[in-house]
């Protein structure tokens, strides 16, 4: 089973990139069923990253970012190298994707894809608004593309 998992916030313009693929890929499939594929929309619900994950073998994440980088900067990024553990909290709105895939890894175990993709955008606008900035949404586009061609070849 492949996973594609689309996270940000419609209500903040760029960070809304993850969400928008997300959407895109599930109209996608509508035209192109593929039975071992599943593509969630999590916005900021890091917690659903985690369950929505399970019994996957391959997950990918796409995300904004702010790194200081051009914007519309497209990173491809083991999952690895961003899993992080969440610091004690009683609040699950600090429970992000990064956390979801460290706690998934460590409570599903085997149940939780080995492989984990993440595709990050740099964002220009973070501010609030409902609209993609032009270097996102080409970003958007390449990052859908690459993912059809994923999906099919699954």
């Amino acid at each position: 089973m492949l996973t594609i998992i689309g996270c940000g916030n419609l209500n903040r313009s760029d960070d809304a990139v993850g969400v928008v693929i997300a959407q895109n890929l599930q109209e996608f499939l509508l035209k192109h069923p593929a039975s071992n594929v599943r593509i969630y929309d999590c916005g900021t619900a890091g917690i659903e990253v985690m369950f929505q994950a399970q019994g996957s073998q391959k997950l990918i994440i796409i995300d904004a970012c702010s790194t200081n980088s051009s914007p519309g900067t497209i990173f491809e990024v083991p999952g690895e190298e961003l899993e992080n553990l969440p610091t004690p909290s009683y609040n699950l709105h600090n429970f992000r994707w990064d956390n979801a895939l460290a706690a998934g890894r460590k409570i599903f175990k085997n149940d939780f894809p080995q492989e984990v993709i993440v595709y990050l955008i740099e964002a220009k606008n973070l501010n609030l608004g409902l609209e993609l900035t032009p270097p996102i949404r080409k970003a958007a586009t390449v990052v859908l593309e690459k993912l059809k061609k994923q999906i099919i070849n699954w």
